[in-house]
């Protein structure tokens, strides 16, 4: 485990404050996040998802393949994500939503213009992390992850891009998108991105009791694509793309 050296560049080291306790009720607060739609792309490499959770026998044990990020980056995103919206006595967060599955599609198809600042910012917060704890990120014990992130928050990691705080952010709007999207765009597996927020999901009609019921409306964990209005929809506007008709 990293950190066997705690006193190592201190200097460094003082900068770093952990994150703020109270992001994860923020974040919650944030309120279901709809993502744009994506595209397929090839499958190239693999993460193996059950090598960050050996604490979590909840956890699924799966191997996902990825369209854009190399293993290491993922793993490393993975990381990052997990400091953002974590696991606790609450309940899951973006590991167990697959936030990181969410991120990499996107990054195929309707964020692939800031793949280059993922790539980029991905190797500088690594490499900042063997400098200072002598291992990668996604190695480092939590409370070191926490404070590495503080640092690319105020701009004391270097090489990160468009800048620290200027990736932070996007990778946050990300890691929220992936862990409250609809689980059709990869993220929110098994609908707990929506089950910590008390979203009862998609419903084409309601009626009055469901109204008065509110948040204790129990959930049906379904996707908007799981109603046939919807995947009609969606097959109309891809057949009108590729300038054909339907009769649906």
């Amino acid at each position: 485990m990293a950190g066997k050296n705690p006193n190592k560049n201190n200097k460094k080291q003082e900068s770093e404050q952990p994150l703020d306790p109270s992001r994860r009720n923020l974040l919650k607060s944030a309120g279901i996040v709809g993502a744009a739609a994506v595209g397929s792309g090839a499958a190239s490499n693999v993460i193996a998802q059950d090598s960050m959770r050996a604490n979590s026998a909840s956890s699924p044990i799966t191997r996902e393949a990825l369209e854009v990020l190399t293993a290491e980056e993922a793993e490393t995103l993975e990381a990052i994500c997990d400091c953002l919206i974590p696991s606790d006595e609450n309940g899951p967060g973006a590991y167990e939503a697959r936030a990181v599955h969410y991120i990499d599609r996107s990054l195929a198809s309707h964020n692939k213009g800031v793949r280059e600042n993922y790539m980029v910012s991905l190797e500088a917060i690594n490499n900042y992390s063997k400098q200072t704890r002598g291992e990668p990120f996604y190695r480092l014990i939590k409370d070191y992850q926490n404070s590495i992130l503080s640092g690319v928050q105020t701009n004391k990691v270097p090489g990160c891009a468009p800048s620290g705080s200027g990736f932070f952010s996007m990778v946050r709007s990300h890691t929220i998108d992936g862990t409250f999207c609809d689980p059709y765009y990869g993220g929110n597996q098994n609908f707990v991105g929506w089950d910590m927020i008390r979203y009862p999901g998609i419903r084409l009609s309601a009626s009055e009791t469901d109204v008065a019921q509110g948040a204790a409306l129990e959930p049906n964990h379904q996707s908007a694509y799981d109603h046939e209005t919807y995947t009609k929809m969606a097959s109309n506007m891809a057949m009108n793309r590729r300038g054909g008709n339907s009769n649906a």
